[in-house]
């Protein structure tokens, strides 16, 4: 059966190649703005959204739709609109615990069978200082992220330590993908 991505996202598909998954790339055409303000529920949304978007086009195969968002004490940081709005958020970062949540969504788009689920991971930023803050955000890595940081790149030095799946917060969680697709009769360890 084939697994059809659909996002547009490098770091979604680089994981899905680590896996040595064969898979086409079908970007959804969602809009990602919703009205719910649960993270949870957000991602969620967006996730199964996003997978029956592609699902309703292709007629066979195995959608994946995800969507990650980085929450600190309940509001949402999307990604940053400016250099300024990065400066921000991760003044609001620094020191302090937040959580990575991803939204994932399989759907057979034959059948419609659709399973959701997400992924909750704790992020623990070091207290950073002004100048670390600013000359990160130069190196431009953090402005097309949520949350205005790359915990794989060199927003890892941002971190003192995670709770949960490191993977999630790249951007897919692999461990709970594979069970997914397990319900669906995929093997990925074949």
């Amino acid at each position: 059966m084939k697994l059809i991505l659909a996002s547009e996202s490098p770091r979604r598909r680089a994981l899905l190649k680590n896996l040595g998954l064969d898979f086409e790339i079908i970007p959804s055409s969602v809009e990602e703005k919703c009205e719910v303000k649960e993270p949870t529920l957000l991602v969620t949304s967006l996730a199964r959204q996003k997978a029956q978007d592609v699902a309703n086009r292709v007629g066979k195969g195995i959608v994946l739709g995800a969507d990650t968002v980085v929450a600190l004490e309940g509001t949402i940081l999307g990604k940053p609109e400016s250099k300024e709005s990065a400066i921000e958020m991760l003044s609001m970062l620094s020191g302090k615990e937040h959580q990575v949540i991803t939204g994932i969504a399989l759907i057979d788009a034959a059948t419609q069978k659709t399973l959701v689920d997400h992924e909750l991971t704790k992020v623990y930023f070091r207290e950073l200082t002004f100048k670390e803050i600013q000359s990160y955000v130069l190196t431009g890595e953090g402005l097309d992220k949520a949350g205005a940081y790359a915990i794989q790149g060199l927003g890892s030095v941002l971190i003192r330590g995670i709770e949960g799946c490191y993977f999630n917060v790249v951007g897919l969680p692999l461990a709970k993908l594979y069970l997914l697709l397990q319900e669906f009769g995929f093997e990925v360890l074949k």
